[in-house]
C-alpha cells in the first residue's frame, strides 16, 4: 500500500489528484453506475477532513457489499438491513471514532426499516449515506420501496401499481418528524454542480457527527442504469427529469447550527 505522500506524487504525476482515503482497486460496479462516484466524495470528504484514520464504514448486503475494497478505512459488514444497528453499537463502543453506514434503497427502507427508523429516533450520533436508485441492485432488479409508481422491474413487470404495492417512500419526509433526527438532505449526482452539492452535504454530515449533534442522513439519488434498462447517459436525464419530481433534492431538516 503506498504512502498518503507517495500517491500524491504519483497522482501529479498522472495531473488530478485521487483521494488517498479512495483505494486504486478496479470497480466491480456496471458502467454509469452511481456508486464510484459517491465513493470518491465520501472520500474526498474523509481527506478533507482529517478523519480517515478514525473512521469506520459499515456496509450490509447490497452492491455496496464490496466498499472494504475501495476505501482505505476500516469497513465491517451487516446482515442485510443491520446496518445502523451495528453502527450503533460501533459508536457507543469507540465514541471516538467516526462511524457511517453505506445503505441502498432496498438495505435501508425495505428489510432496514425498523433499524433506520430507531437509530434515527434515538438520535445516534452517526452518519447514514443513503443511495436511492429506485431498485434492488444486487440482487437482480426487483422492486424497492423506493421505487416508482408504473416503473417496471423482475417484480413489477407491468410496472408498480399503487393499489398492489403502495407507494414509493420517501426516506428523508419519514424521518424529519422525529425528535433524533438532526441533518438530513437529498442530492442527485445528475450533474457536475450536483455532483458539487453532494460533497458539501456529505461534508456538513460527517461535521454534524464530529460535533456531536446526533443522526444525519443524506440521500443520494443515482443512476442504475442497467436495471432501468436505460444507457448511462438516459439514466442521468431520469434523474434530471423523473426521479426529482417524486423525491425533490434539498435539505429536509438542519438542527445542526451549521452555516
Amino acid at each position: 500500500m503506498p504512502s498518503e505522500t507517495a500517491a500524491k506524487k504519483s497522482d501529479k504525476r498522472r495531473g488530478y489528484r485521487r483521494p488517498y482515503a479512495l483505494t486504486e482497486a478496479v470497480t466491480h460496479y456496471c458502467p454509469g453506475c452511481g456508486h464510484g462516484i459517491i465513493h470518491r466524495l465520501l472520500a474526498e470528504a474523509m481527506d478533507e477532513l482529517g478523519i480517515r484514520e478514525k473512521t469506520i464504514a459499515v456496509a450490509p448486503v447490497g452492491c455496496s457489499v464490496l466498499g472494504y475494497d475501495y476505501w482505505r478505512i476500516d469497513v465491517s459488514e451487516a446482515p442485510h438491513g443491520r446496518t445502523p444497528a451495528v453502527a450503533t453499537g460501533i459508536k457507543r463502543v469507540q465514541p471516538d471514532k467516526i462511524v457511517f453506514s453505506y445503505q441502498g434503497d432496498g438495505d435501508l427502507a425495505a428489510i432496514g426499516t425498523a433499524e433506520i427508523v430507531h437509530a434515527a429516533n434515538r438520535g445516534e450520533n452517526i452518519c447514514v449515506f443513503f443511495v436511492n436508485n429506485t431498485v434492488y441492485g444486487m440482487t437482480g432488479g426487483q422492486m424497492a420501496p423506493t421505487t416508482l409508481l408504473a416503473q417496471k422491474t423482475q417484480t413489477t413487470p407491468g410496472g408498480r401499481d399503487q393499489v398492489v404495492h403502495g407507494n414509493p417512500i420517501r426516506v428523508c419526509e419519514l424521518l424529519e418528524n422525529l425528535d433524533g433526527s438532526t441533518y438530513l438532505e437529498r442530492v442527485t449526482i445528475g450533474s457536475p454542480a450536483n455532483v458539487r452539492k453532494a460533497k458539501r452535504a456529505a461534508l456538513k454530515a460527517f461535521r454534524t457527527q464530529m460535533d456531536g449533534k446526533g443522526f444525519s442522513l443524506v440521500e443520494f439519488l443515482a443512476p442504475c442504469p442497467t436495471y432501468w434498462r436505460m444507457s448511462a447517459r438516459d439514466s442521468i436525464k431520469h434523474i434530471n427529469e423523473v426521479l426529482v419530481e417524486v423525491f425533490p433534492p434539498g435539505v429536509i431538516k438542519d438542527n445542526t447550527g451549521q452555516e
